[in-house]
């Protein structure tokens, strides 16, 4: 699949251009110049035609931080196939638009220049001068122009052979919609999350072996969830890091409020999720937050300990962090902590180890005889609470419906009146019995029909319909003649009549 990568200086829709190609809004838009700092990748379709595309960070001033974005960008550009060039068709030709444009003339590859922005009779013309051929006119916001990109990439990625007559292409650009079908052998889907400047990039850096991530001492760099497929000893993983999350009511900047949706939306589509922490400043309110999220949502959690090789008393915050997880997040018991240095990569191996070993509990099912057996067991050791007849609450049956997070369901029935304490009770029974140390764990109360009760309404409902039809053949049947008592008044009357 060949690969094409966006270029350009800073908010000329470079983002808009991705979305629209890849018709998903995985990239974020924004009127400020300066959102896209890391590359972001994705799947774009055309007609006929599929690519991989790259976001690149817009083109800056000179700065310490815009030279490491521009340095992804040549990263991107060195790894592409084909470029797409695109300047600003309102404010016109620029001079970090001609710096781009000498960048581009030195790389040995094909570059289709893309006057963005011109809904309007936009004039291009001053754009010949970079010297990168006749501009194209497109609107990634509305889509115009995209059926003219569309010829110029497919005869750079599928080039027509020379005794193939030339086709005309009929499709929609805007109603077409790609659908990916699931392999069976699925990538695990890791996310990165934690307080802004705690690592996470620079630890994903350090597990990937090179720099694809934008790191500084600055809090705040990455803003897009970057997901990045990757292999360790032979499995497939998603590797995505995310956008530090503060507390909602530091969040005052719009920008910041849409990294942190797309830091929830990576949660909510990740299977494991690794908390990174600052060694320094470990388990303050916000990260007892993020971890109270992971684990509502039913993911697996690890916590990391960055910066280890900076802790002067390693072993008493070990021991502090510990004893916070146990009075903070009672509902998992057992969350691996690991302690682990971004910069040398002490503890990633081992960190790894236990994200599927962790993912392994997580998939893993209970046979039905087996549960029946632990419920057995744990209520003659600790019988239910008394309901309010008077009687214990019996526990009836227990399975298990789904995994991922393990899910059981127990039938009683009076299951309204067990208290959530019996509940945690079976929760540390299942952990312990089968374990699922450091999973979320479900448990569900449901009652428990008579099986008698169908046939009961059966029964009513034919005594129902009997009595309803004795009415209607009684109402057909003529009234007999009653006999009427007579009173003193009648009697007295039909002796007059004689």
């Amino acid at each position: 699949m060949k690969t094409v990568a966006i270029v350009g200086r800073t908010n000329v829709g470079k983002s808009t251009l991705f979305n629209r190609l890849c018709k998903k809004k995985l990239a974020i838009v924004h009127d400020e110049p300066g959102i896209t700092r890391d590359r972001k990748e994705g799947t774009a379709t055309l007609g006929d035609i599929s690519f991989k595309v790259i976001d690149t960070a817009g083109l800056e001033d000179s700065s310490s931080l815009a030279k490491a974005m521009w340095r992804q960008t040549q990263m991107a550009i060195e790894e592409a196939d084909i470029i797409l060039a695109v300047v600003d068709a309102r404010s016109g030709l620029t001079t970090l638009d001609e710096k781009m444009a000498t960048e581009l003339r030195m790389v040995d590859k094909p570059v289709i220049l893309l006057a963005n922005k011109a809904e309007g009779q936009q004039h291009t013309g001053d754009f010949y001068a970079l010297g990168l051929g006749s501009p194209l006119k497109i609107s990634g916001e509305h889509g115009l122009g995209i059926s003219d990109l569309y010829q110029e990439l497919k005869t750079l990625i599928n080039p027509p052979k020379e005794d193939e007559e030339d086709e005309e292409d009929d499709f929609s650009f805007e109603e077409e919609e790609t659908k990916e079908e699931e392999p069976k052998n699925r990538p695990l889907k890791l996310a990165i999350v934690g307080r802004p400047n705690v690592g996470k990039s620079t630890l994903v850096n350090q597990l990937l072996g090179k720099e694809r991530l934008l790191t500084g001492p600055e809090a705040g760099v990455t803003r897009d969830a970057i997901t990045i497929p990757w292999n360790w000893r032979g499995h497939d993983i998603l590797l995505t890091d995310t956008a530090g999350l503060r507390k909602r009511g530091k969040v005052t900047n719009q920008v910041e409020e849409i990294s942190a949706q797309d830091t929830n939306t990576s949660i909510d589509f990740a299977e494991v999720v690794i908390l990174v922490l600052d060694a320094n400043v470990p388990m303050e309110k916000q990260d007892l937050i993020i971890a109270s999220k992971v684990l509502n949502e039913g993911r697996c959690l690890l916590i990391a300990l960055n910066k280890w090789d900076s802790i002067e008393n390693p072993q008493q915050v070990l021991n502090r962090l510990k004893e916070k997880l146990v009075e903070s997040l009672q509902q998992v018991k057992g969350i691996p902590v690991h302690t682990i240095s971004g910069k040398t990569g002490y503890g990633l191996d081992r960190l790894m180890s236990d994200v599927f070993d962790l993912y392994h509990l997580w998939n893993k099912r209970v046979p039905t005889h087996k549960l029946n057996t632990f419920l057995q067991t744990m209520t003659q050791a600790h019988p239910t609470p008394v309901a309010s007849n008077g009687r214990r609450i019996p526990m009836k049956y227990m399975t298990q419906v789904s995994k991922r997070p393990p899910t059981f369901v127990i039938f009683s029935s009076n299951p309204d009146q067990l208290p959530e304490s019996y509940l945690r009770y079976l929760s540390n029974g299942l952990r312990e019995r089968y374990g699922l140390v450091g999973v979320p764990i479900r448990i569900h109360m449901r009652k428990r029909e008579n099986p008698y009760a169908e046939k009961a309404k059966e029964r009513a409902s034919i005594k129902k319909k009997a009595k309803i039809m004795e009415k209607k053949q009684a109402k057909g049947k003529p009234k007999p003649k009653s006999k009427v008592k007579q009173g003193p008044k009648s009697l007295h009357r039909e002796k007059r009549r004689k």
